[in-house]
């Protein structure tokens, strides 16, 4: 791990999961709106007002969604109307739940005004509070001082 981390000049960020991940979240209103579709907004109306963007920007935000998959479009009529289309998370989008849940986290600890967070996530069964937790796949916990870092099978190596 070390000579890895050491040598990080000799190989290419242009295939980092994490600037991926940022091309396609990586806006303020983009992660407002996953906040709100992750609470259940499905109709652009909504969205515009809950997220506070203009109609040509929330327009454009969830046609980037869209076509990365994290979003589809459903069509739907309300009687008399014409047809629209509300916004529903793909199996893509709902797995950013631990994210926003993480960035709520932080925020409430260290984003919070003087009266505390806004909302408040709790587990439906218990009612205690919601944390993003990293966990390695056997089931233990882990913190930062725990985490080796190997090349993956993506990794580009220069010169």
């Amino acid at each position: 791990m070390d000579d890895l981390l050491d040598d990080r000049d000799s190989w290419s960020p242009a295939n980092c999961s994490i600037g991926r991940a940022m091309d396609i979240v990586g806006s303020r209103s983009t992660m407002l709106i996953m906040r709100e579709a992750l609470l259940g907004t499905r109709r652009f109306d909504d969205f515009v007002r809950r997220v506070g963007v203009g109609e040509p920007a929330m327009a454009a935000r969830l046609k980037e969604l869209v076509g990365a998959g994290v979003l589809e479009r459903i069509p739907y009529r309300e009687p008399g109307q014409r047809t629209r289309h509300e916004y529903q998370l793909t199996r893509k989008g709902r797995e950013l739940l631990p994210v926003v849940t993480a960035l709520r986290n932080w925020g409430d600890t260290w984003a919070a005004d003087d009266a505390g967070p806004s909302l408040l996530a709790t587990h439906r069964d218990c009612g205690h509070p919601i944390r993003a937790v990293l966990r390695c796949e056997a089931g233990h916990d882990i913190s930062d001082g725990e985490i080796d870092i190997a090349a993956g099978p993506g990794l580009i190596r220069l010169g």
